[in-house]
């Protein structure tokens, strides 16, 4: 069995995503006997269907873990069901591409993860760590990377579990966003959990998923 799990490079303001270094840390890992492969995405509407093709094929994981950030989060966020939507908001993916109310042509409205999220989160709670069951994805690449990847694995064949957990600050980008924010003068500070926090966090996610 092999494990695959993502995280994406920085994006808008950020200058750091601690979901792409969490899938550098647990690439290579074992995690309940089974091999670990971790890569980072490009944060682009356009590439995400490709970029998660490519690994399914490459890979045939029983187990896909996308990550990605949530900035502001005060723990870890396991997402339930990805939505039918692409739309950037405020934020243009690092291609400059900026869409509005998307869709996936003959795709449903929505899919549930089928990592076993509640357990995911009772695991994470038990270990110490702060987590809680999230029931919206958003509508920029984290949700897309839900969404495509079950929409994938439902039709394209693959025989994969997929979840995506959010992951907040690590300690460097929450000092950083809050030094953006003035906080010398009284402005907010994120949340943030070390790195080493949030990579356990993920392994557990995964023992949990197998």
């Amino acid at each position: 069995m092999t494990v695959v799990v993502t995280g994406y490079e920085p994006f808008g303001e950020f200058d750091r995503n601690p979901s792409a270094a969490v899938a550098e840390r647990v690439d290579g890992a074992t995690v309940r006997g089974e091999s670990v492969v971790g890569r980072v995405l490009p944060v682009e509407f356009d590439g995400i269907r490709a970029e998660l093709t490519a690994l399914l094929d490459e890979h045939d994981p029983d187990l896909l873990v996308a990550t990605g950030l949530a900035g502001g989060t005060p723990g870890i966020r396991v997402e339930r069901v990805g939505v039918n939507v692409a739309d950037a908001v405020t934020t243009p993916d690092n291609a400059e591409r900026d869409p509005a109310d998307e869709r996936i042509a003959g795709g449903p409205a929505a899919y549930f993860a089928t990592l076993p999220t509640t357990a995911v989160v009772a695991e994470l709670l038990d270990a110490g760590i702060p987590a809680r069951l999230s029931n919206t994805a958003g509508t920029h690449l984290c949700n897309d990377a839900l969404y495509t990847g079950r929409h994938l694995v439902e039709t394209e064949g693959y025989d994969a579990r997929v979840g995506f957990v959010h992951l907040p600050f690590d300690p460097e980008g929450a000092v950083a966003q809050g030094r953006e924010n003035g906080a010398t003068r009284g402005g907010s500070v994120p949340a943030s959990l070390p790195l080493d926090v949030q990579e356990r966090a993920i392994r557990l996610a995964i023992g949990t998923g197998l």
